[in-house]
């Protein structure tokens, strides 16, 4: 499997427009009239750096429903970490609301769980006791809290690495593990902040499969920030296109694939539209002297 953009076989897709849509994202299906899991209003938010004011986020709003996968691209340094974190509870915006479950979210909930670019595991714990940290210090019993940690460690596909330490796996396994412990609590919302950015490319496709089968089987409710198109179509029920900072989303792109996804389906023709339609959404709000976007896996600024 290969995230590969220049597929052979698709044709021209119509041009996307840079200003439609704007506003509240709609959800995934037209007919869901059920109220969202996840609702931002007129997020905006402003630093203060050396230089003077910084405007990293304006006038965002969008909706996710239940057991959606949402993913957010766009150029490096256009907010798209900055608006995970406003959606995890870690940052209050400047202007703007968030509201999870039509209650206004002010800071972090168990409800939410987020992995970053970079595990964050404790080296002096286990696999098995990274993963049930959460639940320690909830005060969980201890043997519901190992029950838990050892099948959520079967379901990402480590097995037998229970008692592993972390300067024992590889880094992709590292990233299941950092997966596994965000998942502890069965939260309804799963946040990922570029999970797979430092995996080599072979690991990273092999990762995003392994996403994809977890989602799956749990059906959570997804938002997840990447630097590759590709990626994004493939996980995605819809990508939502951010433009050069200030961040705003520009555009929102279903993507009308069949589930459950499989590695073949990028060589289809319907993939290739896709992807391309997302980065025609993109390159008229690159920054002037950056590389193009998305053409390898992608770091930088976010």
């Amino acid at each position: 499997m290969t995230f590969c953009p220049e597929l052979e076989g698709w044709t021209e897709p119509p041009p996307v427009s840079p200003t439609e849509p704007e506003g509240a994202v709609p959800g995934p299906s037209a007919l869901d009239t059920s109220p969202p899991l996840l609702r931002a209003e007129g997020l905006s938010v402003f630093f203060t750096g050396p230089s003077g004011e910084i405007q990293a986020l304006e006038n965002v709003s969008l909706t996710v429903t239940s057991g959606e996968f949402l993913c957010i691209v766009g150029p490096s340094g256009c907010g798209k970490s900055t608006l995970l974190r406003l959606l995890a509870g870690l940052l209050r915006p400047t202007h703007g609301s968030v509201w999870l479950n039509e209650e206004p979210l002010t800071r972090p909930r168990r409800q939410i769980g987020i992995v970053f670019q970079k595990a964050n595991l404790m080296p002096w714990r286990t696999v098995r006791q990274n993963v049930a940290l959460p639940l320690e210090i909830a005060g969980l019993d201890p043997e519901e809290t190992r029950r838990r940690a050892e099948a959520l460690i079967a379901l990402v596909g480590l097995s037998g690495f229970e008692d592993a330490y972390p300067a024992e796996l590889s880094g992709g396994m590292a990233q299941r593990v950092a997966i596994a412990r965000a998942l502890i609590h069965d939260p309804e919302l799963l946040l990922l902040d570029e999970p797979f950015g430092s995996l080599d490319a072979l690991t990273r496709e092999q990762m995003a499969l392994e996403l994809l089968r977890i989602w799956q089987a749990q059906r959570k409710t997804v938002v997840m920030v990447t630097h590759s198109i590709p990626e994004a179509v493939f996980l995605g029920d819809r990508v939502l296109v951010m433009s050069a900072r200030p961040g705003q989303i520009r555009a929102i792109i279903p993507v009308p694939l069949p589930r459950p996804r499989h590695g073949e389906i990028l060589a289809s023709e319907t993939f290739g539209r896709l992807t391309q339609q997302v980065r025609q959404a993109i390159e008229p709000f690159s920054r002037e002297g950056e590389p193009p976007p998305f053409s390898t896996a992608g770091e930088g600024r976010r």
